[in-house]
């Protein structure tokens, strides 16, 4: 599934506005671009509990010990992290295992209020799908909360369905602060004390003038992806009686399987601003909705 096209998709997040889709609708994976929708699912949680991310200690499940990749933090079984530095590994370090932890501790939590036992970490997916019918990620099923490839059981996605996700979580300001961060120190504790470690963002976009985000993924079937999110100064216009309006303006742009993201993903900002703006400037005019907006809902 790794070979083959890439499928790409650019979208206006306020408006909806599709502004540039190539092979939107293939199902394929999506490696650690999973990952965002780990991060809704546990802040969503967080805040439906009345807590905040940052005073969550979670413990390394011993699960941890049999996941492969990114392990920047080298989590072991027993270590103990907040909620807030794990999601920062897992989303500017792509660190699975950090993933799994945050996946075992909320699970863990909804099967307690639903009175129930089993595996918290599929409860825990449970939910990042029940995530995804509910903005409308129609052609997405998840597997796992890290993006790994599993050959028995394959979670994929699209690239429109995971600009919606990305429109989504760029709503959760515990996500969009997280996701435009270069660098960020955290810590965690084990058994020899605390560890502390500086976790580099691995989107190499960030940085860059407007880039707010937000995630990127790489695995042997997915091949390389990105999720970016750019914004805008907002576009002004005078109202006849006088008054200002005001539009946001917000770009997304999804890459899966692009061997050359990054580059590719500066020329498609590009592009869609050269789309979008006199798509505005002309009344926003839409003849199609359902071809031409991306809906996202909000069904918190």
């Amino acid at each position: 599934m790794g070979q083959g096209t890439e499928s790409i998709m650019v979208v206006e997040a306020h408006s909806g506005k599709i502004l540039i889709a190539t092979n939107s609708s293939v199902k394929r994976p999506v490696a650690s671009l999973t990952k965002i929708a780990t991060a809704v699912v546990a802040v969503d949680w967080t805040t439906a509990s009345g807590l905040d991310i940052g005073s969550i200690e979670m413990t390394a499940p011993q699960t941890v010990a049999m996941v492969g990749g990114p392990n920047p933090m080298n989590l072991q079984p027993g270590d103990r992290i907040s909620m807030r530095d794990a999601m920062y590994s897992a989303l500017l370090g792509s660190d699975n295992l950090a993933a799994l932890t945050i996946a075992d501790y909320v699970g863990r939590q909804i099967l307690i209020k639903r009175g129930k036992d089993g595996d918290p970490v599929a409860a825990f997916v449970g939910e990042m799908n029940k995530l995804a019918a509910a903005i409308n990620m129609d052609r997405t099923h998840f597997e796992n909360p890290h993006g790994l490839d599993n050959r028995k059981n394959i979670g994929t996605s699209t690239a429109a369905d995971i600009a919606r996700l990305s429109i989504y979580a760029m709503r959760r300001n515990a996500i969009s602060f997280i996701v435009r961060q270069e660098s960020r120190k955290i810590s965690v504790t084990g058994p020899a004390g605390t560890r502390e470690f500086n976790i580099k963002n691995t989107n190499e976009l960030i940085g860059e003038p407007g880039i707010l985000g937000l995630k990127t993924g790489t695995t042997n079937l997915a091949g390389p992806c990105l999720s970016v999110c750019m914004d805008r100064d907002a576009f002004i216009t005078k109202k006849p009686d006088g008054s200002k309006g005001v539009t946001p303006r917000r770009l997304i742009v999804v890459l899966l399987n692009s061997p050359d993201r990054f580059t590719k993903a500066r020329n498609l900002i590009t592009q869609g601003w050269s789309i979008y703006d006199p798509w505005l400037e002309s009344g926003a005019p839409v003849k199609n909705p359902e071809r031409e907006i991306l809906k996202v809902p909000d069904p918190r």
